[in-house]
């Protein structure tokens, strides 16, 4: 029966994926394919007036909007290509890109390879949502810690297992077996999300722990928010993790999610602030899951805008180093109006002044740009 069940997942999986291309790849003008991305950087790097932004798919929805809205009122335009953190983060490290975008902060290996101080800004924060398909469910699932780490190390394989039972009752929960959902590539929301399993999990922190890239126990992965989405719309008894946004925008469902106060919390905008109200460190890589707050989303996490300190590198104009540090201002200032309608939280006031303090830290042959 087991062998059965997967080579029927593999052909509604690979629906998936071919449908995913379609629907999720097809989304904006940001949005490009891996050559068109290396044809339109080759002339946007001469274009004084185009920079070059990549990285996180979670903050993708918001960017669009923010650098549609720079474009209109400056003339400048950014080129965004959602790749994952990962991916950005490798593009900053070989300088392609005016900045990259992570929901990490670079780690250890990260830092080495790049080899130059790089700031954190922080962007807005958001919340990663547990969705799933099951599609005649009456009502909204509940899950807490301890389940859902033994769901994602695959200790608990049917929707119908006792203990999700106990947790809802009054649910009418099918025998399907479950499909677990995952990033494919580096991620800033898997480090989002496999940190607060880390907090809440000590089988979860032995193996596979927490990070951008993980070896994850079961499941199939998909490319960037996009791509779990993708896999869990189109597979019966899927569950996987993405940003809020994503699952907004497609009509997805989504669970309630136990915190550390004891209260079922679903993800909003509200319970994402609440999650994110605390004190910022000065150079602004804290992380948020798991949070103290008792009205507070658990599965809560920053995404940081990430450049070189020092921007005159790669025969760079002072020109163009004054526009990323104008337009990175713009974004947590003006460009944080777009966060609540697409379901982001704006910073906070005491996290914009951190973030103000760190782009004014950024220097052009050593000297302040911003005076």
């Amino acid at each position: 029966m087991k062998f059965k069940f997967l080579n029927s997942k593999i052909f509604i999986i690979a629906g998936a994926i071919i449908i995913s291309a379609f629907v999720f790849g097809c989304g904006g003008n940001y949005n490009k394919s891996k050559s068109d991305s290396a044809a339109t950087s080759t002339t946007d790097v001469k274009d004084a007036n185009t920079l070059l932004g990549a990285g996180s798919t979670f903050v993708y929805p918001l960017f669009s909007k923010m650098f549609a809205e720079y474009d209109k009122q400056t003339g400048i335009r950014v080129n965004y290509q959602s790749i994952g953190s990962g991916g950005g983060i490798l593009q900053l490290t070989n300088k392609t890109i005016d900045f990259g975008d992570s929901d990490a902060p670079l780690n250890d290996e990260q830092t080495k390879k790049i080899n130059a101080d790089v700031l954190h800004i922080p962007m807005c924060s958001g919340a990663v949502v547990i969705s799933y398909n099951l599609p005649d469910l009456k009502g909204t699932l509940k899950l807490d810690p301890d389940i859902l780490a033994n769901i994602f190390l695959g200790k608990i394989t049917k929707w119908n297992d006792e203990r999700i039972s106990k947790l809802n009752p009054g649910l009418q929960l099918p025998a399907t077996s479950i499909f677990i959902a995952h990033r494919s590539d580096g991620s800033g929301t898997t480090n989002i999300f496999t940190t607060y399993l880390a907090k809440v999990s000590n089988d979860w922190n032995k193996s596979p722990g927490k990070g951008s890239s993980i070896n994850w126990p079961v499941g199939l992965g998909g490319k960037g928010n996009e791509g779990v989405a993708g896999l869990v719309k189109q597979t019966p008894g899927a569950i996987g993790y993405i940003e809020l946004a994503y699952a907004k925008q497609n009509k997805m469902t989504f669970a309630d999610i136990k915190n550390k106060s004891g209260n079922f919390i679903t993800p909003t905008v509200a319970s994402t602030s609440a999650a994110g109200n605390i004190t910022m460190p000065a150079d602004a890589k804290v992380s948020l899951s798991n949070t103290d707050a008792k009205d507070g989303y658990p599965i809560s996490g920053l995404t940081w805008a990430l450049i070189y300190k020092e921007q005159n590198y790669n025969q760079r104009s002072k020109d163009r180093a004054e526009k990323v540090i104008k337009l990175l201002w713009w974004n947590i200032h003006d460009g944080q109006k777009y966060c609540n309608d697409l379901n982001y939280a704006p910073l906070s006031a005491a996290a914009v002044t951190v973030a103000e303090k760190i782009l004014k830290t950024a220097t052009f042959d050593g000297k302040p740009i911003m005076q």
